[in-house]
């Protein structure tokens, strides 16, 4: 594939930011490749007349570029700042994200001040990582290519002088030994997880080319690093739990992206006073999110598909041939990809990549292969060779005392394990506010993760590569859970049909992807999982009933395992009933191999797993699976391995939790639960204390931080635009956009209409969805909802729906002729936010009308539905008219609602949608239109031409004819009024929490 640039110097120009390709030492600038991105967002080549220019001074190194940040009419371009490699993949590195630097698009001025900023935030993190700018340099002279095709390669130095410290027993350079204390309190968790630390960025220094396979396998096999623990025993030390499970903090002495008072001059035109006042909020959030150590990427190796499916040789670029469910920066990079710049363009997935060498050595022909551990204790040691030879030989008392080390291996092998998760775009984001499906079949906390096995050469020619994959995903039906409990309710959305449609969606896309699925749900069958768990195995039938995932009878495998139940009592082993459930499709399913660089064999099936969150108990039974499949990968090279009791090879259980606490982080916000046993393969009483915590810093999370979070994560993939924000400024939440509501507030227009229009010769001529207080005959109640008023050429229909079930709740029926009058103007109903009290925003329209004989106008449904709320209008069942009498003259109130969602259109819904007075004054003109058209029929009917009659009725028309008043409904010096103290303290409340 065509060559990306790997490294780049970013300086800011008078008229825009220069990109510009870094070159080697002693080489002169590479500006042919240069690119300007001006600042007004556009990206194009920078000109000839400017490629000799010179460098300014203040310049940014950066391994690549994330995206352009446009929030209102301002820009920021975000550039990878710092990166670690976490892992090789046929000697093409891995890189996670560690540091990012957002620079505005406005000036010259502010330019130069963000990059001075994040290239002495970039020397004090290394600075305190103990490494020296010559160190730094060498690293990246030594992987990082010059110009956009060429690479220039160095032997790397000589790793720093180790000591070893005699308090701590931590080794490290001699510049560079702190205390514990020092590193988690002071440094703020600036290393990670502590079981990171093996595979370091100084880990990699010194082996770096040989376990790129760059060397003989020789001097690999002496080079590699045989400890299988993920961290050396003599390093290990306390580690503040809660700290290490964190989101990244920044160096405290970086200053904040962008002070309020300092907002980029480039912000002109139509602009969102909210959106600007909560721009430092958004850059901060969007730095963390992207410095989270959660990002990964790679020069050379496509991430986002399996090994199987890799084109290397392929003239196409890696942005156009990476698959668009996991590529995380395909929107914000989409300038460059639109410049044809795509030389420039990295694609970044979000999830885990971990890797591990390990060894197999055969310690006779006759018995079972070992894994040798030298970091192992002495009893660990013998423990391992009892294990090992308990079925030839016996092992008295006295040498279980003596501590025998086991005999010297004759000959082995070394092998890498690789783990790659990737989470899917679609249906993004955090734990509680994307729960379930959305209409596209896509769901929540969707990730793919592929477990690789090679040698340490990557030769498959010698030898096989295997590759496994399974599949993790909410229960795909439409439901949520409120974040403000520590066990919420299960609250179900939408009609059998609505869900089974989804749910095909989601299955058809699997099958297509996977081939055959098999679904395991792990929620319990008592208590409140059980209503979604049963619903789950509903439609699990009902979609083998008819058609299967395909259409074409291809069924669905589906077990329903209830987790807790089987492992009560910290009985996690219990897990085996499960694989051996499981075992017959996952020996049909098989897994990939690539024998002399083709595929020899291809998967043919995923496991699908959930729970509830798709987190503690997923990871449990996921890391099973892919044991189970190392196990019988390696028997099939005639190698032996014990992962579930061998002590040596804990680096397995290592590797699948530290998969599972960075899933969990990027769901949860914490580590994994339940992440002792995927370590230890025990559950003991500390970890459940420890669970324990980690489940009320979750609820913390849950209520405090997600929700502005998941307002950034919705408009940096483009599935929301900036009125998003002012959204989340208003009701201090983030809306949930499981289905398109346009889709939703149409669907409902017909339903209504098809339910509560009896008469066949009555044509429904405009329908829209409102806002109305939850009381008729009200302008303003403690909560309003969302309504349906149809229009026909003999009434108005007002339905009052449940969203929930799809299902109209009561509704009325208006004559024409009983509407009295209707007047339009500024509705305002809350003063706590700008958007609650913008004129232009807030408007609505009410209509009195006197009620017909009998003042019977309210028809509800009697029949109680499964949830236990108000009944709604069944189809089956004819509606019962209210027994309490009605006034003579009422009225209703309508409020606009946003002309558009925060979703970003396409198609023929792109076109610029009308504001809220557009909308009111639309459906003002039109039912006055009808309803006088309606009148003036009525009477042409009753008069007699000619006559003085006709004239007397001709003169009551003109008096009865409608016309629309314009006046205020309630305006902002009424709503300051009625806004009471309380009400205010509470959102100032809410707003200090989440500011």
């Amino acid at each position: 594939m065509p060559g990306l640039v790997r490294k780049l110097l970013i300086f800011a120009a008078v008229d825009g930011l220069v990109l510009q390709p870094a070159p080697p030492r002693n080489h002169p600038p590479t500006t042919q490749q240069a690119i300007k991105i001006d600042y007004k967002g556009n990206v194009g080549p920078l000109l000839k007349d400017r490629h000799q220019e010179d460098t300014a001074p203040d310049t940014l190194e950066a391994h690549g570029i994330v995206g352009l940040l446009k929030i209102a009419t301002s820009y920021f371009l975000i550039s990878i700042c710092d990166r670690e490699q976490v892992a090789q993949i046929r000697g093409k590195p891995i890189y996670k994200i560690t540091d990012v630097a957002l620079i505005p698009l406005a000036s010259q001025a502010d330019a130069d001040k963000a990059i001075v900023s994040a290239r002495e935030h970039v020397q004090r993190h290394r600075k305190a990582q103990g490494l020296g700018e010559d160190d730094y340099d060498s690293e990246s002279d030594e992987e990082d290519a010059p110009t956009v095709t060429d690479s220039l390669e160095e032997e790397p130095p000589a790793p720093p002088t180790e000591v070893k410290d005699p308090v701590t027993g931590q080794e490290g350079p001699a510049d560079r030994r702190t205390s514990v204390a020092e590193d988690v309190m002071q440094r703020k968790g600036v290393y990670g997880r502590f079981a990171d630390k093996w595979f370091s960025k100084k880990g990699w220094k010194s082996d770096k080319r040989r376990t790129q396979g760059l060397s003989s396998t020789e001097d690999l096999r002496k080079a590699m690093p045989k400890n299988v623990e993920s961290v050396p025993k003599d390093q290990e030390g306390p580690v503040n739990p809660s700290n290490a499970d964190a989101l990244p903090v920044e160096d405290e002495n970086v200053p904040e992206t962008v002070n309020p008072e300092e907002i980029p001059k480039a912000l002109g035109g139509d602009k969102d006073r909210t959106t600007i006042a909560l721009l430092p909020k958004i850059l901060s959030t969007t730095k963390m999110y992207f410095a989270s150590g959660n990002f990964f990427f790679s020069y050379d190796y496509d991430l986002s598909h399996g090994i199987g499916r890799q084109q290397p040789s392929s003239s196409v670029s890696l942005s156009k041939q990476f698959d668009s469910l996991f590529f995380w920066n395909q929107h914000i990079i989409t300038p460059f990809t639109d410049a044809g710049q795509h030389n420039f363009v990295l694609p970044v997935i979000q999830g885990f990549v971990g890797q591990r060498p390990f060894s197999i050595k055969i310690v006779d022909t006759k018995s079972n292969s070992v894994v040798i551990d030298p970091d192992a204790t002495p009893n660990d040691m013998e423990l391992h060779s009892i294990h090992q030879n308990k079925s030839t030989e016996s092992v008295t008392s006295t040498d279980r005392n003596t501590k025998t080390p086991p005999p010297e291996p004759s000959n082995g092998k070394d092998f890498l394990l690789t783990l790659i998760s990737r989470r899917s775009v679609k249906r993004a984001g955090l734990r509680y506010l994307r729960r379930g499906v959305d209409d596209e079949g896509s769901t929540a906390n969707s990730v793919e993760t592929e477990q690789i096995l090679s040698s340490s050469t990557w030769n498959t020619s010698q030898d096989k590569i295997f590759s496994f994959t399974q599949y993790r995903g909410s229960i795909p039906l439409f439901f949520s859970q409120s974040p403000y409990s520590l066990k919420p309710q299960v609250d179900t959305w939408g009609s059998t049909d609505t869900n089974a449609r989804a749910f095909r969606r989601h299955f058809a896309e699997l099958s297509g992807r996977y081939g055959s699925v098999y679904a395991a749900s792990l929620v319990d069958k008592h208590g409140n999982e059980a209503k979604i768990g049963s619903l789950y195995d509903q439609h699990a039938k009902i979609l083998n009933e008819h058609g299967g995932m395909d259409g074409k009878g291809k069924k669905l495998d589906f077990e329903w395992f209830d987790f807790h139940h089987v492992c009560r009592g910290m009985r996690f082993e219990n897990v085996s009933l499960l694989m051996d459930s499981i075992a017959p499709f996952l020996k049909a399913a098989s897994w990939t191999e690539i024998s002399n660089d083709q595929v020899a064999q291809a998967q043919s099936g995923v496991l699908r797993t959930n729970c509830m969150d798709c987190l503690d108990r997923t990871n449990v039974v996921q890391s099973a699976c892919a044991r189970t499949t190392l196990e019988a990968q390696l028997s099939a090279g005639d190698y032996s391995i014990d992962l579930q009791n061998d002590p040596s090879t804990s680096w397995f259980n290592t590797l699948w939790a530290d998969n599972g606490d960075a899933i969990s982080k990027q769901y949860a916000g914490t580590a994994a639960l339940k992440g002792d046993f995927t370590r230890t393969r025990k559950r003991q009483i500390t970890g459940a204390l420890t669970d324990f915590g980690l489940t009320l810093t979750r609820y913390y999370n849950n209520i405090v931080n997600d929700y502005f979070a998941q307002a950034v994560i919705d408009y940096l993939l483009g599935r929301a635009t900036d009125t998003i924000f002012a959204e989340f400024e208003a009701d201090m939440k983030s809306a949930d956009y499981f289905i398109d509501v346009r889709k939703v507030r149409q669907a409902a227009i017909d339903r209504s209409a098809g339910i509560v229009i009896e008469d066949k010769d009555e044509d429904l001529v405009a329908g829209w969805t409102l806002s109305v207080p939850t009381s008729a005959d009200h302008l303003k109640t403690a909560t309003f909802e969302e309504a349906v008023l149809l229009l026909t050429e003999k009434a108005l229909y007002f339905c009052r729906l449940d969203w929930g079930t799809e299902k109209v709740r009561e509704f009325e029926r208006i004559e024409l002729d009983n509407v009295e009058s209707i007047f339009r103007g500024v509705y305002i109903t809350s003063t706590l936010a700008s958007r609650h009290m913008d004129e232009q925003k807030n408007v609505g329209f009410v209509i009195r009308y006197r009620a017909g004989p009998g003042g019977e106008l309210v028809r509800r449904n009697t029949r109680s539905l499964d949830s236990g709320k108000s009944g709604a209008l069944s189809e089956d069942q004819p509606a019962s008219k209210s027994k309490a009498p009605q006034p003579t003259g009422r009225f209703l109130a309508f409020k606009a609602l946003p002309p558009r969602t925060s979703m970003p259109a396409s198609g023929e819904a792109a076109e610029t949608p009308e504001n809220e007075v557009e909308v009111v004054e639309g459906i003002c003109e039109e039912i006055v239109k009808v309803v006088n058209k309606t009148r003036a029929v009525e009477q042409v009917k009753l008069s007699i031409p000619g006559t003085e009659q006709e004239e007397n009725i001709g003169e009551e028309a003109q008096t009865r004819r409608l016309l629309v008043e314009d006046k205020d409904i309630i305006s902002l010096t009424d709503a300051k009024r009625s806004t009471g103290y309380v009400e205010t303290l509470a959102y100032s409340m809410k707003k200090l929490v989440w500011g």
